[in-house]
């Protein structure tokens, strides 16, 4: 079993799809260069509408090996980045 709660993460809750393209890609930036290659982002369940601009923007940046949905907790997005970027 892996324990996505030791992986660093940001909560996107009450941010706005518009804002979250900067937001993401800041974090996974941030994370490369701590070297953490796992990373979870916090998008909420809600309308799915910050889901879906998170997952688009993951789908776009080169730096994502890849995503998927935690089967625990539909709220949140796993995230496998390429450190060597």
């Amino acid at each position: 079993m892996i324990y996505w709660d030791y992986y660093p993460k940001i909560d996107m809750h009450g941010e706005f799809a518009v804002t979250a393209y900067t937001i993401v890609h800041n974090f996974i930036t941030d994370q490369i260069k701590l070297k953490n290659e796992i990373i979870v982002i916090i998008h909420g369940k809600g309308s799915g509408k910050l889901k879906e601009e998170v997952h688009h923007i993951l789908k776009q940046d080169k730096r994502v090996l890849k995503y998927h949905l935690d089967p625990n907790n539909l709220g949140q997005t796993l995230v496998h980045i390429n450190i060597k970027s």
